[in-house]
């Protein structure tokens, strides 16, 4: 799809915009991005506030372009350019520019990729429930919907025999459902990677397995906090493979300030330079992603060679050329920082 998009820009710069316009959309549809996601996506993408009205539904967002959230009780204009969230409908989702002559090209990708995209949602979090809570994934998205009223979220919770007084966190699963953990005493010791002491779990399935992230423990009302912590953790994960090494649990109380690089980048976007260079690099060698790793990963060279099995020596050439390749140094500090850096960023411009 970039690909596709770099050369229609070439040809139409509105084309190719627009075709990253539905890219970005689809793979928010894929993480199962919630209302508010979504129309900050809307409102980046377009430069202009966008907002969320839904009155049947009792749901209202409006965001900055700059991504903050600002609601405000003032109704949309006219002009404004609009969707429906149901083809014939009311309009629902506004961008707030001018609307003479229509809306651009781009404009009108954003608002049908984002309505539509939010009447998904919308239907399964505001929809009919299904005759067993326990098998209402809708109920779980809403008791993790910020958008949602606390009362709906603390009416979720009950339903799917949370107790609301209890203390939980959040696991984000790559391609599966959110998973909620009620965690244990308050003084008792994690248990495991994904940490807690889970006295009971709600999301219909049993047992985990590829990426996680993990939210920090939080009230019950304030679970969609965690939920978003988790999903930013889940973007730093790896599947811990030679292709794709590192970290395949991370929690988010262990980021730090690195969850900050989350913001600034795209999934699926243009990478980085540094990351090109790698993915470069990677090209050239099946051992060299794996061998990068191990060298930012771990505490000297040495207990790198022996993470990959290698002699000593053996490292020290995979590194020349490594270093060759990349067109920096990996074995002194400032180097080192640099391939941490770029390995952390190809994971979270991974699509």
């Amino acid at each position: 799809m970039k690909e596709l998009a770099g050369r229609l820009t070439a040809v139409d710069p509105d084309a190719g915009a627009a075709v990253r316009v539905i890219a970005y959309f689809d793979a928010l549809a894929e993480s199962r991005a919630g209302l508010e996601a979504l129309v900050r996506a809307a409102a980046v993408l377009a430069g202009c506030p966008a907002r969320l009205v839904d009155d049947e539904r009792r749901v209202r967002v409006r965001v900055e372009p700059d991504g903050r959230r600002l609601d405000s009780p003032l109704p949309p204009e006219p002009g404004w350019p609009s969707a429906a969230l149901v083809p014939g409908g009311v309009p629902a989702l506004w961008l707030e520019r001018p609307g003479d002559g229509g809306p651009s090209v781009v404009d009108a990708v954003i608002l049908e990729r984002a309505a539509g995209a939010l009447r998904l949602v919308l239907d399964r979090t505001r929809g009919r429930a299904p005759l067993s809570p326990a098998d209402d994934p809708a109920l779980v998205e809403t008791l993790l919907d910020a958008t949602a009223a606390e009362q709906a979220r603390l009416h979720a919770a009950r339903r799917l025999g949370l107790p609301v007084d209890a203390r939980a966190r959040v696991l984000a699963t790559h391609g599966g459902r959110p998973r909620v953990l009620v965690v244990g005493d308050a003084g008792a010791p994690d248990a495991g990677p994904h940490g807690g002491v889970p006295a009971a779990a709600v999301d219909g399935s049993d047992g985990i397995g590829g990426r996680v992230g993990v939210g920090p423990v939080v009230s019950v009302p304030d679970l969609p906090r965690s939920w978003a912590a988790a999903r930013v953790a889940l973007r730093f994960t790896a599947e811990g493979t030679a292709r794709d090494p590192g970290q395949r649990v991370v929690r988010a109380e262990d980021l730090g300030g690195l969850a900050l690089l989350a913001e600034s980048v795209v999934p699926g976007g243009d990478p980085p330079p540094d990351v090109r260079e790698l993915e470069k690099a990677a090209a050239d060698a099946p051992w060299m992603l794996a061998t990068l790793h191990a060298v930012a990963s771990t505490a000297s060279l040495r207990a790198a060679a022996t993470e990959v099995n290698v002699h000593h020596s053996t490292l020290q050439d995979r590194l020349t050329q490594a270093e060759s390749l990349l067109g920096w140094p990996v074995r002194d500090p400032h180097g080192r920082l640099r391939l941490q850096l770029a390995l952390t960023l190809r994971r979270l411009a991974r699509g």
